[in-house]
């Protein structure tokens, strides 16, 4: 799969489901029940322990998800990333190196902003997504005046994005979204509630579509 088959899917699905944990226990799990509701488009994140073995793991035994990396920031794990199996690299905020050693490895990068500066800076820079984080204290309008100076931007809110949001945000110009705890609820990842959490993909799946 190439970068424009990683960004073609990313649009398709409008919802990158993240998940944030604090341990690689049950993440595979975790992923293979999102996918079950719908959701193939996962990131996880470096802030979790023994994330990049768990990465490796996981394209593995689920080649028909398309995995990411997120909380990178740096250039050297954009490597290791690429090598555990990542298809796309998430930042959350303005990396510069993160950004140009995707673009020299053939990598999605997700470069995330906030002000219209960064997020300028980060499409300048050459990044295939302008991450807009945090998007819950702004809402969808903040994306919808986002994109009237800037048309051309890829734009994806993270943060604020549940079934009740995502359809206004996608609406308001988002090219995609992406969503954590409100997906992956941590008391449902904690009880190893899968059934929840195909459930939960599903609802957002079905939101996402009506925009």
């Amino acid at each position: 799969m190439n970068k424009s088959d990683v960004l073609a899917r990313i649009k398709n699905e409008k919802v990158i489901a993240l998940i944030r944990a604090d341990g690689p226990d049950s993440l595979i799990d975790c992923a293979r029940a999102l996918a079950a509701g719908g959701l193939t488009v996962i990131e996880l994140t470096m802030s979790t322990p023994g994330a990049l073995d768990v990465l490796a793991k996981a394209a593995k035994e689920l080649p028909h998800v398309t995995f990411g990396m997120g909380t990178v920031v740096n250039a050297e794990t954009v490597a290791q990333a690429q090598a555990a199996g990542a298809k796309f690299i998430v930042t959350p905020c303005v990396r510069p190196a993160v950004i140009a050693a995707c673009k020299e490895r053939g990598l999605a990068i997700l470069g995330g902003a906030l002000t219209p500066t960064e997020a300028y800076n980060t499409y300048e820079l050459g990044a295939d997504i302008v991450k807009v984080f945090p998007a819950e204290f702004f809402g969808p309008a903040f994306i919808k005046s986002l994109k009237a100076p800037f048309p051309f931007l890829n734009v994806m809110p993270t943060g604020g994005v549940t079934p009740e949001t995502v359809a206004d945000f996608l609406k308001a110009g988002a090219y995609a979204t992406a969503a954590g705890s409100a997906l992956v609820q941590p008391a449902a990842l904690k009880a190893k509630d899968w059934a929840a959490i195909t459930k939960r993909a599903q609802e957002f799946v079905t939101a996402a579509n009506k925009a």
